[in-house]
């Protein structure tokens, strides 16, 4: 999926589009005053004050039409500079372009004109306006004036632009496939998880995602314990001064719950590092037990806006799949090589590719020693480079307390999310004030490293389902088999004997008995996303045999059901 505020040439040609779409507006409604239109990730965005006027799906098709005759004019696109006050006076009558010129240092102002178009803005753009034909506007929505919800509602309409049409007709059949596999639209179809009023932004997992949810966290277990990972569990909810002693109280208290107890201030964690800090904090450490790596599946609960609410992708209450690593520092490069080997073991069993993105220092807002951030972020690049991965570099990106690796994987679709994370932190350790012995006797500061996988298990099961469109892999899937007798009653003993086997081997397994044609029981199957059926008839229960379909194939074998099981069960421990 292409990232249009990535792309130089796209984002150049995205914006020229939104002034073109503006101009479109103009001529259809005389009153427009325009706020911003930015080119952001999905396309590009102009908000609109259209006074008493109310944009409406149909009027999309409106301004389309009238944005084609503008690109067949084939008007130019031309920068001027002009006065501070010359801006002033040629927006005079533009509330909200005053406003923008009123924050500008003093100094020459760019604008923009394509015909009777004039805009405020840095540029750069297109040549002409003929380079913009091959555009959709995709969705309005309302945008409160500066994102502010006590200010007035403007109107937003978004759309895409693209250099050829092909591109553009890729784009969009891209987007028809990504709705057909919203995850909100497939969980709730496959009853794997619900929302409820009464709990807003907290997923309610059911049943069949909860089979799911539990392959993903014994997975998790049992690679992490290859790995000499132990595990803790740590309170979800603690007191003030322990937030306070770790900064959360001072920089992140608004998106903490909290509650009075006995008197005494707590909060539910938003984040599980101080929890695996007291527990390292609880013994004494020589250098001989370092690096130590401690696991938690860990509950955390933030409060993030309604309107950024979204299925299992942006919620309320998540559990991190957190794992705090206590090393010394001759131990950073070694370690964080195998935790990227180790990362790309993982994913590799999803099928996902990923790219890694190394941020470094903050140019003003830091804490330790440049010496100390030096060798950090040389480590963390030299592991990469060891570990035989590229990487990209964000300058200024890295966490006021340390530099960090993103791990930005690539869904089926090429969608890309960001999930693993590796952070080196000089911050905690100081302030919680954890040791280790040296070999001399001194008391030494271990380095401490945060990681996520997953990043939380919400969210990568929301990226599985849209990911595999809801055609979870043999072992993930909550239903793997479903047998279907050819006749509902005269082969349905041989059908329950089969799925007898099926379940005692472990597989999770039905019959479909129901006195309806085996063509509707197949395609219903086939719709449910199962992905193996079994057909049993009168010619399979003679020869002890099964004829096998998988979900999204049309073709079928027949072999004996002791060969069908075998592979069944060599397919789910492979994790094909």
């Amino acid at each position: 999926m292409v990232d249009f505020k990535e792309d130089a040439k796209l984002s150049v040609l995205n914006h020229s589009c939104a002034h073109m779409m503006a101009q479109a507006v103009k001529r259809l409604y005389p009153q427009a005053r325009f706020w911003v239109g930015p080119v952001v990730s999905e396309g590009f965005y102009y908000d609109i004050d259209l006074g008493d006027d109310v944009i409406k799906d149909e009027d999309l098709a409106k301004i389309e039409k009238e944005m084609k005759k503008i690109a067949k004019d084939g008007k130019r696109i031309v920068r001027e500079e002009i006065s501070k006050k010359d801006a002033m006076e040629l927006f005079h009558d533009d509330f909200y372009k005053l406003e923008l010129i009123r924050d500008l240092s003093d100094g020459n102002i760019t604008i923009y004109r394509q015909g009777e178009f004039v805009d405020l803005c840095r540029g750069p753009h297109v040549e002409s306006v003929k380079q913009c034909k091959h555009f959709k506007l995709m969705k309005h929505s309302g945008a409160y004036w500066k994102g502010d919800a006590n200010n007035k509602m403007l109107q937003r309409i978004y759309g895409v632009c693209f250099e050829t049409k092909e591109e553009l007709d890729a784009h969009l059949a891209l987007l028809e496939e990504a709705k057909k596999r919203d995850h909100k639209k497939l969980g709730r179809e496959m009853g794997l998880f619900m929302m409820s009023e009464y709990a807003p932004g907290m997923p309610f997992f059911l049943p069949d995602g909860m089979v799911i949810r539990n392959l993903l966290e014994n997975f998790w277990y049992e690679e992490h314990t290859k790995e000499g990972y132990t595990f803790i569990k740590t309170p979800i909810m603690m007191s003030r001064e322990l937030w306070e002693t770790s900064g959360h109280w001072d920089n992140y208290s608004e998106n903490m719950y909290t509650s009075l107890v006995d008197e005494r201030e707590f909060a539910i964690k938003p984040m599980n590092c101080p929890g695996s800090l007291l527990v390292f904090k609880n013994a004494l450490h020589s250098y001989k037990d370092l690096p130590m790596r401690m696991g938690e599946l860990g509950q955390v609960h933030r409060h993030e806006a309604s309107g950024a609410l979204n299925g299992l992708f942006r919620v309320r209450t998540f559990t991190q799949d957190d794992a705090h690593i206590y090393m010394r520092p001759d131990q950073i490069e070694s370690e964080v090589i195998s935790l990227i080997r180790f990362i790309d073991r993982f994913y590799s069993m999803f099928q996902l590719s990923y790219e890694i993105e190394l941020s470094t220092r903050p140019k003003d807002k830091y804490i330790g020693s440049l010496e100390v951030w030096e060798k950090s972020e040389a480590a963390l690049a030299a592991a990469c480079e060891h570990a035989g991965k590229n990487y990209k570099v964000n300058p200024g990106d890295g966490a006021f307390y340390g530099p960090k690796l993103d791990f930005h994987i690539k869904d089926s679709l090429g969608r890309v999310w960001q999930c693993g994370t590796i952070q080196l932190d000089m911050n905690l350790p100081e302030r919680f004030d954890i040791t280790y012995v040296e070999k001399d006797g001194s008391k030494v500061r271990p380095v401490m490293l945060h990681r996520v996988i997953f990043g939380s298990i919400e969210r990568f099961i929301g990226i599985l389902i849209e990911h595999y469109a809801g055609h979870f892999p043999l072992w993930l899937a909550p239903h793997q088999v479903v047998v279907v007798p050819v006749h509902h009653e005269q082969h349905l003993a041989y059908a329950q004997k089969i799925n007898e086997q099926l379940l005692a081997h472990g597989l999770r397994s039905s019959v479909d008995a129901r006195n309806e044609k085996l063509g509707y029981r197949i395609r219903e199957a086939q719709v449910k996303k199962i992905p193996i059926q079994l057909v049993v008839g009168a010619g399979e229960e003679q020869d002890g045999t099964v004829t096998l379909r998988r979900a999204m194939s049309k073709d079928s074998e027949t072999l004996s059901f002791a060969q069908c099981i075998q592979s069944l069960l060599d397919e789910v421990q492979r994790k094909a």
